[in-house]
């Protein structure tokens, strides 16, 4: 057994005691340690059995399963874990009973460059393999450098999945169509386009984006009524929350509540005719990561809200989903938040980039 095997081994038994109270609205909270030793953890999903599944951005996914064992998956795609590309978001469709599928996205080379790739492969019966895990999708026009990939993976009600795709740096290419650069694709579980996309047929465009004029989307959720919401650091101030309209343009980089790292201007201001404006923006940037939209479960006063996580202020920000209003639940476990989940028990998961750790919090 490897030493990072060994260190491993201690999962759920070395962790799971209270570790710290967090205030908030809904009075007080328990964060409680899951578990711990990640490398770099990007994304995090409940498996059907009781297990979880973390992937780390260096290219491990780890399994955590229900009778406590941890084990690093066999049949990850090889990545790029370069700059911020890696290994990132994990999901688990709603017919994984059945099928055990696992999709991940990641940053692959293609050529010379690098870009977003989304693929599946089906967990083995004893979870320790991704078993024919096969590449579905490859973002058009990559680049050489490490910025901007996105990505999450959230399935639609109707079995579709979208992708968030990141501009890798390249600001202008989220308003050009010809590539998936800064823009939200919609694929089938295969891959292949759904004829209903909003640009299917449309010359000049590729056929799987359905939204575009992102950034860097590195939160997506759908809510309660099955829209899809994506959270997107902007540049120097207007991190925004979007609600997403099929074939729409959010702007980016022709309009945007930010302004360069250097101070100057972005594009033509706040508002333009034909762009979107975001639902929610944050000035300064709080670095938005991972997003999950609340199922009142265990908080009913919470039902609808939006929950994303913050690399910058340590903490989780909680946006009201009627009026936007805004909390932030911080204590010293929520250090650069990297994912926020529901829990199959309506307790809240997120990932700690900071320690390296799994949390839940509940009542």
């Amino acid at each position: 057994m490897s030493l990072k095997s060994v260190l491993f081994s201690a999962l759920f038994a070395a962790a799971a005691l209270p570790v710290h109270a967090l205030d908030s609205s809904a009075g007080k909270l328990t964060v409680t340690r899951v578990a711990d030793g990640f490398d770099q953890p990007w994304g995090v999903e409940a498996v059907p059995d009781g297990g979880i599944l973390v992937t780390e951005r260096g290219g491990e996914l780890i399994h955590l399963h229900a009778d406590g064992r941890r084990t690093f998956v066999r049949g990850v795609p090889k990545v790029v874990a370069r700059g911020q590309g890696g290994l990132l978001d994990v999901m688990i469709p709603r017919d994984f009973a059945t099928t055990r599928l696992v999709y991940l996205s990641y940053s692959n080379r293609d050529g010379n460059s690098y870009g977003t790739a989304l693929g599946v492969g089906r967990l083995s019966a004893d979870g320790t393999q991704l078993e024919g895990f096969k590449r579905i999708f490859q973002a058009a026009r990559g680049f050489s450098g490490g910025r901007h990939f996105g990505s999450r993976i959230v399935e639609a009600r109707d079995g579709t999945i979208f992708l968030t795709l990141g501009d890798r740096g390249d600001r202008p290419s989220a308003q050009d169509r010809r590539n998936h650069n800064g823009a939200v694709i919609r694929v089938r579980k295969t891959g292949i386009t759904p004829p209903n996309n909003p640009f299917v047929g449309q010359p000049g465009t590729e056929p799987e984006i359905y939204s575009y004029g992102h950034r860097n989307p590195q939160g997506a959720a759908l809510d309660l009524q099955g829209n899809l919401w994506v959270a997107e650091h902007g540049a120097q101030g207007g991190d925004e929350v979007n609600k997403i309209t099929p074939g729409a343009n959010y702007g980016w980089p022709v309009i945007s509540y930010g302004r360069h790292y250097s101070g100057a201007k972005i594009g033509e201001g706040t508002s333009k005719r034909g762009m979107e404006q975001p639902e929610h923006y944050w000035d300064p940037s709080i670095a938005p990561s991972g997003m999950m939209i609340y199922s009142g479960k265990l908080w009913p006063e919470w039902k609808g809200d939006i929950f994303v996580g913050s690399l910058k202020f340590d903490m989780i920000s909680r946006l009201d989903g009627r009026s936007m209003a805004e909390e932030r639940l911080s204590s010293r476990e929520t250090g650069r938040v990297r994912d926020v989940i529901e829990a199959p028990s309506g307790a809240i998961w997120f990932l700690s980039v900071a320690d390296g750790a799994l949390y839940e919090i509940t009542p």
